[in-house]
């Protein structure tokens, strides 16, 4: 039996850009759907979800940044994978993209080769295996084979690269890992990622575990890295 060929949706109104997008990436082995603006993405995301979301940044009506934000807000899209696309290069603009809930951040021009990477890159760290296992810290937990984290019993919600970094930590706690080395286990060593993108990530895992006022379990090693500490 076959397997089904991974859903990409890509959200952007060049028509020129869709059709190289779409012909690159059915190549590629995805089963490649398109919506043309924000509204018409939002509607075919809540009537199929696909596995990844390939969304330009500048859209008519709703921009994608909002779009991004719209959908980790939502229970049923917040480990949703997004690939962001625009024409932005500046620094602050790839944080914006990231914080505003962004797995990865391709800026045009790029190759169509590039962007079938990308994708594949971030699919191949968001789905989980099937292992049956379970990680406890403290009053954390983290089921892999439900791909469920929880404190104290209650659910916390997590993004894809959010749980992919509380697992390294949860495998090692209490050692301190230097942000190449973060980036290295969590997105690889052929991302071409700054550094800076593990502060992003690392603030919003914080954020996520933190919730409540609850002890921050997330030590950080000044010039050195980050660690799962309970006596942070």
């Amino acid at each position: 039996m076959s397997l089904a060929k991974p859903k990409i949706l890509v959200v952007e109104d060049e028509a020129a850009l869709v059709e190289l997008l779409t012909y690159n990436l059915e190549r590629a082995g995805f089963d490649t759907r398109v919506a043309r603006d924000g509204e018409e993405a939002e509607l075919a995301i809540a009537e199929d979800k696909p596995d990844l979301v390939v969304l330009d940044w500048m859209l008519p009506y709703v921009s994608g940044i909002e779009i991004c934000r719209r959908l980790r807000r939502r229970p049923t899209t917040r480990d949703l994978p997004i690939i962001l696309l625009t024409a932005r290069s500046e620094e602050a603009d790839r944080v914006r993209g990231l914080e505003a809930g962004a797995d990865d951040y391709v800026v045009k021009p790029f190759s169509p080769r590039e962007l079938v990477a990308r994708v594949g890159a971030v699919l191949r760290r968001t789905r989980p295996g099937g292992d049956n296992e379970l990680l406890n810290y403290a009053d954390l937990q983290m089921d892999m084979a439900a791909h469920r984290v929880t404190r104290d019993g209650r659910p916390v919600a997590l993004g894809p690269t959010e749980y992919r970094l509380l697992h390294q930590f949860l495998s090692h706690p209490g050692r301190v890992f230097s942000r190449e080395q973060l980036l290295n286990a969590v997105w690889g060593y052929d991302a071409v990622i700054e550094p800076r993108t593990v502060d992003v990530h690392i603030r919003r895992l914080r954020k996520a575990l933190n919730d409540g006022d609850r002890p921050d379990l997330i030590r950080t090693v000044r010039s050195a890295g980050y660690a799962l500490d309970a006596a942070a």
